[in-house]
């Protein structure tokens, strides 16, 4: 029997055994460019000690070869999943020659074929344990040791890794690059990636130390890539983090590659971090688009501390990277680049994903139980990134920000290239702050859930109390009629009910300046202010957060979502801020379609779209807020047809299109998606389109559009091809899976629910976890009752844990979606 999943107490165990002197891996990808061979040959050796005679070594593959233990070949002892090692010595060489397989999922060695010039693209991803399909190991994070990789691959392509390159050896067509050892580091950030990339070179130099610089990406994204902004964002972030961890960067050169059909926005393999390309932008992009790019790139850097340098010992502590990540990222954005307004995007954006997966029944705290992988890849969520670096923020004003910079400071001198816990971090922090650590933990890292806090006459009053430090902002009109600030009270509130003295104010706003970690709602005179005023706010930060209250009061039911939808429609235009009119105009969208009683929606629908095309129109030509209106009146325009006939005129050249707008070919797309999904699309339309754009983001687009169209034969095609097409990419299925959803044509897809749970098992059972993820939450039944759901939660009590941890949450967004219908 084949166990792919590992336990937190078994690889616990086998590190108790087996210490890691380091590895050897040769990978021979020369072939890659022929689609017909489905692998490669890949070779371990690893040096270990081990006080036991026998262990496992992971692999996920084509095929084990041979191993040999000490010298001595003995018998392939292989399940699919592990490799059984015996006779082994105190101290052991075990070479390990093996077939891995090329990936489409995006998990492992992804093999891309570029169709615009036929050249193939190879990289890898392996968070958190995809390392084991490329190369036996020991894929668990506190098994660290220094990797010497060395790759065969067709010589004139780049072939770069974590290190520099120790050797070239051209031998005929192919060469063999051997790579400098690295430092110690765990399985799941080394890195290769391979292929006829693009690359743009540079350097960044503090003091002594000079460390190189590298952005690659496709030869045929070439002229979309924006090289020197990326660059000027790296050196900042170098510039910054020098400063503040004064630990010199340790991984000795930064490459940045953009590889295609990512299954993330980013991973932080040390020298090698790999992008999704949609950061390299194919047209106009808003200003939010560029300052989320330079976020990313800012955490990824972050983490070549925190969890490259010091990695978490088991994925329970994944927060240890990713929430420090995620406030880093935000924090340097904000004072090293010119995103100076990065915590607006982060207040409004970022604690979304945190508040609604903290309201979830399958919420958890920042520091997890994560008993396996499987558990762990769920655990990649809004509570570990996004509230853990709102609990992070809150830490730094409660230690004082030069207390939290020398913690870490102690903390990366005392575990460089270890392994580390929570009590690890807190022993450093509370060593420099003075402060007993421990109650703050216990409060904000090891509970569920998140508080609401309101004002109720003189008090303010909280659900499930916590300790926060927060302000109160009093608002005014001031002469010209903007409202702003006039006086803020900070306060501490541990009960539920805290006494406070606020003087009258048109707006009084909870959180101001987003201290804490809370939902907070707007008292009914400030509310009245709002709806009358919200666009005469003239800080961002605090409009970011009076829309944040708007949508949670929404989402729980409080605020009527009518009242949202005419505030979205009235004060929108006026937004100024990218990043918080793309989330309004996304909100309202779900809003009609999710929480709207069904009885209103087609006329809302509508108005949506007319406001949008309004705002379109008359938003300032070339600007972003045209670009974010364009694209949302893409959006409404599939699932109502008002405007069909204007939109076919702009895409054939019969109407010109709102001055400085581009039509830029993800634009193009997204509107004959829309036409697609409302019938006003041929396919033949459809082919002419692919014909002009006819490249891997234009080929997915297609799909997209073709599956949207609403006929019966359509869908039905698009359902099996989602189940039974295992050569569909993890892109291509998306596509697909949101092609088959387009339009909310529950008429042609909602006979397709009984099928939905009958095959969530066995899709499970004979897919990635990747893979079946994508299928089980993109095809969940927005039906109109839970009697589907609950009967097989009821009757597969015993499925993995992983599986019904997906469908219990699915479950929940419908209920919550049916209980504000039923409001409404």
């Amino acid at each position: 029997m084949t166990t792919a999943n590992l336990t937190r107490s078994e690889t616990a165990a086998r590190s108790t055994t087996v210490t890691v002197r380091d590895y050897r891996v040769e990978l021979d990808l020369s072939g890659a460019p022929d689609r017909t061979r489905p692998g490669f040959t890949t070779t371990t050796t690893v040096a270990f000690d081990a006080t036991a005679t026998e262990t496992w070594l992971d692999f996920l593959g084509l095929a084990v070869e041979s191993v040999t233990v000490n010298g001595r070949e003995v018998a392939v002892d292989f399940d699919g999943a592990r490799i059984s090692v015996t006779g082994l010595s105190a101290s052991n060489v075990v070479v390990v020659r093996a077939i891995g397989e090329y990936s489409r999922s995006g998990e492992g060695l992804h093999r891309f074929l570029d169709p615009v010039d036929g050249s193939t693209y190879l990289y890898t991803q392996y968070e958190p344990a995809d390392a084991r399909r490329v190369f036996a190991c020991f894929e668990q994070p506190d098994m660290k040791a220094p990797f010497t990789f060395v790759v065969t691959a067709p010589d004139g392509w780049e072939v770069v890794s974590n290190r520099p390159a120790d050797t070239v050896t051209v031998d005929g067509p192919n060469q063999t690059v051997e790579f400098s050892p690295t430092l110690p580091i765990s399985t799941y950030i080394t890195a290769v990636a391979a292929g006829p990339y693009h690359r743009v070179e540079s350097s960044w130099s503090r003091g002594e130390l000079t460390i190189p610089l590298g952005v690659l990406c496709r030869a045929s994204l070439a002229d979309h890539l924006d090289a020197d902004t990326i660059l000027e964002v790296t050196r900042q972030g170098l510039d910054f983090f020098a400063e503040h961890f004064a630990y010199p960067y340790p991984w000795g050169k930064y490459d940045q590659v953009f590889v295609p059909e990512y299954n993330l926005g980013a991973m932080e393999n040390p020298g090698l971090v790999t992008f999704t390309e949609a950061y390299v932008f194919r047209g106009a992009a808003t200003a939010a688009q560029y300052e989320g790019r330079a976020n990313t790139i800012l955490h990824e850097m972050a983490h070549m501390w925190f969890g490259d340098l010091v990695t978490m010992v088991w994925w329970d502590d994944l927060w240890l990277k990713e929430s420090f990540a995620d406030y880093m990222g935000a924090l340097a954005s904000a004072e090293a680049t010119e995103w100076t307004d990065a915590w607006v995007a982060f207040a409004n954006r970022r604690k979304a994903w945190a508040y609604l997966q903290d309201q979830l029944p399958t919420t958890h705290p920042i520091v997890a139980d994560i008993t396996d992988l499987e558990a762990a890849k769920l655990n990649f969520d809004g509570i570990t990134y996004a509230k853990g670096a709102s609990v992070l923020k809150q830490l730094v004003a409660y230690v004082g920000r030069e207390a939290f910079f020398a913690g870490a400071r102690r903390y990366f001198r005392a575990h460089a290239f270890g392994n580390t816990t929570l009590d690890d971090l807190l022993t450093e922090l509370s060593a420099e702050s003075g402060r007993d650590l421990d109650a703050w933990a216990r409060a904000w890292l090891q509970t569920t859930g998140v508080s609401t806090v309101t004002l109720d006459d003189d008090h303010i009053v909280q659900t499930d109390p916590r300790p926060h430090r927060l302000a109160v902002g009093l608002y005014d009109f001031d002469a010209d009629g903007a409202l702003v600030r006039r006086d803020r009270v900070e306060v501490d509130i541990v009960e539920e009910r805290t006494p406070i003295t606020l003087s009258p104010a048109p707006l009084r706003l909870l959180n101001d300046g987003d201290l804490t970690y809370a939902k907070v709602r707007l008292d009914a005179d400030s509310l009245v202010t709002v709806e009358r005023s919200l666009d005469r706010v003239v800080d961002p930060l605090a409009r970011g957060l009076i829309w944040s209250a708007l949508w949670n009061a929404t989402r729980d039911g409080e605020l009527a979502v009518g009242r949202y939808l005419t505030m979205a429609r009235n004060f929108a235009p006026a937004e100024s801020n990218t990043a918080l009119l793309t989330a309004v105009l996304s909100n309202a969208s779900f809003a009609i379609g999710h929480y709207l009683p069904t009885a209103e929606r087609d006329r809302c629908r509508q108005e949506w779209l007319e406001s949008c095309w309004t705002a379109l129109h008359s938003a300032a030509p070339g600007s972003g807020e045209q670009l974010a209106f364009a694209r949302a009146t893409a959006a409404a325009a599939t699932v109502d047809a008002g405007r069909a006939a204007d939109i076919r005129a702009l895409l054939l050249g019969e109407t010109p299109p709102p001055k400085g707008l581009a039509l830029d070919p993800d634009l193009r797309w997204a509107l004959w998606t829309a036409l697609a999904a409302t019938g006003a699309a041929t396919t033949d339309d459809l082919d002419t389109e692919l014909t002009r754009d006819d490249t891997a983001s234009g080929r997915t687009a297609h799909l997209h559009a073709l599956a949207a169209r609403p006929d019966r034969d359509v869908k039905a095609a698009a359902w099996t091809r989602i189940f039974d097409d295992t050569a569909l990419t993890n892109d291509h299925l998306d596509a697909v899976i949101d092609g088959f959803r387009a339009g909310d044509r529950r008429d042609l897809i909602g006979s397709y629910d009984d099928e939905y749970f009958t095959r969530l098992r066995p899709t499970w059972e004979r897919r990635s976890i990747e893979i079946a993820r994508r299928i089980v939450v993109g095809l969940f039944p927005a039906a109109d009752s839970l009697a589907a759901v609950d009967n097989w939660l009821a009757t597969n009590t015993d499925a993995p844990a992983a599986l019904r941890r997906l469908v219990v949450e699915q479950r929940d967004h419908l209920a919550r979606a049916l209980r504000v219908r039923a409001l409404g």
